[in-house]
Order: structure tokens, then C-alpha cells, then sequence
């Protein structure tokens, strides 16, 4: 196994009510900026349920951040902060809520052009506003971890950053929150998590047992609870083990010491970026012409990927490894989100464009290899069609 090490500080209060508990994590005599997206927040009851925890403390709200948070938004909201002398933020929403709120912390104490957060991955951030989140969106993992996704829609560029800064202090997990969300995002958010765990398990073996069981069983559930969810948005179980599932595929802890993949999100990005669809429509699409153009790289994981998730244990292992990509294309699928780029109205004209973002931003080497050049995206994306 490599050498690793873990680091997250992000205190988790997990279970229904707990919003409660945010009055016991905010500072005394904070002034607070709630932040959040569309506004569902104030039709399922949310927002009053956090306005009632936050009782005598000074609030301010800013709400539009997108479902791929613009950096145009985002500095709206630095400003407010640095106007109003906001001492803490919290973030209620999914993942691009608490993405968005990530770098308003970070730019709202960062002394010269934010953008330069984005452009330098974070390497300049020296310091942040605290911040909380309560999550309405089991997706991304945001909630634990110190990563954001940020897109600056004058130019489609859809980029991320790495802080120690920006973990958040808390975050309140209530499966309840969850019961109210559009199929689309149910089913979004059940493949957002499944290709998080496999990007870090389907790569090469390190002899890494610990994670390879851990990631193992994080797929399982998400097999077995994302349709569940889809057929009965009200089970409280269902909603539960899937947000514990969605954390726990991108906090930090199935990724030490193993190798991990990432073209998938990298290539997704910059479709997402320049035509709009939903991240999770993305890595369905991509993800499964990702495995069967590296196949012969990953043979020994995907083979084991068939065996231990879908039982596939008979036959040829070549006919394995196919058997292994198909299936994972139903069930997503099966979530409803569709796996070809035809399904979204496009077809072969997107690919050179999103070879040049890629390029334009030196993301020239990916995967766990880094063997997939720009040409082998366009070779992969043909495969997508």
C-alpha cells in the first residue's frame, strides 16, 4: 500500500433534527450569511427549521447559487460578506451550494482577483470565513471534505480548487431534508456518489484490502438503496444509508493510500462546462467508454469490480469485464440517467471543443496512469456517442 495520510476536521451531527444542533457549533454574537440555491429550502421547510436554530443571532441571505455554482454569483456574495462584516457562513444546500459557499469563504478574505483561487487550485488561500453547511442533497461529499467545483460561465470554464481552509467546521445531515427532491436529482446524486468510489476502487491493484472492502461495500448500498429511493422518496432508512454513503465516497477515507482515476469527472467537467448538463448526466455518459477504452490498464480491478459487485464469476474474463460495464450502464440507467450523448442531443461536433478546454486547461494527462492524452478523450468521447 502507498504511504498516506488523512486529514478532516469537519464535525458531522447525523439523523433527523439535528438542525438543531448548529445553535450549539455557530459562535455566540456571530453574524451569520445563510446561503443557498433556487429555493426548495423554503418550500420543504428548511429554511424555517434553520432560522429557528439560529434565533438570536444577526442573519443575512443570499440565495440563486446555481446547481454549478458561477463565479460571477459567487463574488455577489464575497462582497455581501466583506459589506456586512459576516463572521460565518452557512451553507444549506447540495454539494454546489456548499461548493459555491467554499470559495465565498475563501474570496471574501482573499486580497486580490478571486479568480486567481480557481486558477492556482487553491495553492494561494491562506485563510477563510468559518463555515457550516446543513446538506439537502446526498451527492457529492462536499459536506466533508475541503474540495469545490467553480464555473465561470462568461468564459465555460468549469473548474476546482483544494483548501485546509474550507472544511467545513460542521455539517448537519438529516436524511429528512432529502425527501422532497425531484427523481432527477435522486437519481443524479446515486451516480455522482457510485463513480466517486469507483474512481479511487478501479484502477490497480496495491493491495490495499481495507479500502478496496470499504469502497466494495459503498457500492453495493448505493445499488441497493438508489433505486429504493426513486420508488419511495419518504423512507427515512433508504435516505439515510445513502447520504451516510454519499459522504463517505468522498471524505477522504476510501482514497488512502490507493491510486485513483479521475478522468471521468475531469472529462464531465468541461462537457458540463460548455453544454450545461447535470454532472451526474456527465459521468454516466462517460464513465463506461472511460473503462472499455482503458480495459486492458484495468483489467485486474474491473475484473475483481465483476466478481465482488455484480457476481459475474463464470465465463471468459473478457466477457466478464464487458458484462461488468453493462451493467453498470443500466443501472444508471436505471436511476434515470441516461448514458449517451445522443440521449442529451449532442453527437460528434462537441468533441473537439472539449478537447481544447481540456487542453486550454493543461488537463493533458489523466487518469491514474496519466496516459489520457487529449486524443485518447476524443477516441473515448466517439465511443460515448
Amino acid at each position: 500500500m502507498n504511504n498516506f495520510s488523512y486529514k478532516n476536521a469537519t464535525q458531522i451531527h447525523f439523523g433527523q433534527g439535528q438542525i438543531d444542533k448548529i445553535r450549539e457549533e455557530i459562535p455566540a454574537g456571530s453574524r451569520v450569511l445563510i446561503t443557498y440555491g433556487g429555493g426548495s429550502i423554503k418550500k420543504n421547510g428548511v429554511l424555517d427549521q434553520v432560522h429557528a436554530a439560529l434565533r438570536g443571532f444577526t442573519t443575512f441571505e443570499f440565495g440563486g447559487i446555481e446547481p454549478n455554482p458561477h463565479f460571477e454569483t459567487l463574488v455577489k456574495a464575497a462582497e455581501l460578506v466583506k459589506k456586512e462584516s459576516i463572521s460565518f457562513i452557512l451553507a444549506v444546500g447540495g454539494g454546489s451550494v456548499i461548493d459555491g459557499t467554499k470559495f465565498i469563504a475563501a474570496a471574501a478574505l482573499y486580497p486580490n482577483d478571486p479568480w486567481e483561487i480557481i486558477q492556482t487550485y487553491g495553492a494561494k488561500v491562506t485563510q477563510a470565513v468559518p463555515f457550516g453547511s446543513v446538506l439537502t442533497l446526498a451527492a457529492t461529499g462536499s459536506e466533508m471534505n475541503n474540495g469545490a467545483v467553480i464555473t465561470r460561465a462568461a468564459t465555460q470554464d468549469k473548474l476546482f480548487f483544494f483548501s485546509d481552509h474550507v472544511y467545513p467546521q460542521f455539517s448537519v445531515l438529516d436524511p429528512a431534508t432529502t425527501y422532497s427532491l425531484p427523481p432527477r436529482q435522486t437519481g443524479n446524486g446515486v451516480v455522482d456518489s457510485f463513480v466517486h468510489v469507483v474512481e479511487q476502487y478501479v484502477t490497480y491493484p496495491v493491495n490495499a484490502k481495507v479500502q478496496d472492502r470499504f469502497a466494495e461495500s459503498l457500492l453495493l448500498n448505493l445499488l441497493e438503496d438508489g433505486p429504493k429511493a426513486l420508488e419511495n422518496p419518504s423512507d427515512y432508512d433508504v435516505r439515510a444509508n445513502l447520504m451516510w454513503t454519499a459522504t463517505m465516497a468522498l471524505n477522504g477515507l476510501i482514497a488512502t493510500g490507493v491510486p485513483a482515476d479521475w478522468a471521468t469527472h475531469m472529462i464531465g467537467q468541461e462537457i458540463t462546462g460548455l453544454y450545461g448538463l447535470d454532472h451526474g448526466q456527465t459521468l454516466a455518459v462517460v464513465l463506461p467508454v472511460v473503462w472499455q477504452y482503458k480495459k486492458a490498464q484495468k483489467r485486474e480491478k474491473l475484473l475483481q469490480y465483476a466478481t465482488r459487485i455484480w457476481r459475474l464469476t463464470e465465463g471468459d474474463e473478457d466477457a466478464r469485464i464487458e458484462a461488468a460495464i453493462e451493467h453498470t450502464r443500466q443501472f444508471f440507467e436505471r436511476m434515470g440517467v441516461k448514458t449517451r450523448l445522443r440521449d442529451y442531443n449532442l453527437d460528434k461536433s462537441i468533441i473537439t471543443a472539449v478537447v481544447q478546454k481540456l487542453e486550454a486547461h493543461s488537463h493533458v494527462k489523466l487518469g491514474e496512469h496519466a496516459d489520457i492524452t487529449p486524443a485518447d478523450v476524443a477516441h473515448i468521447l466517439e465511443l460515448a456517442l
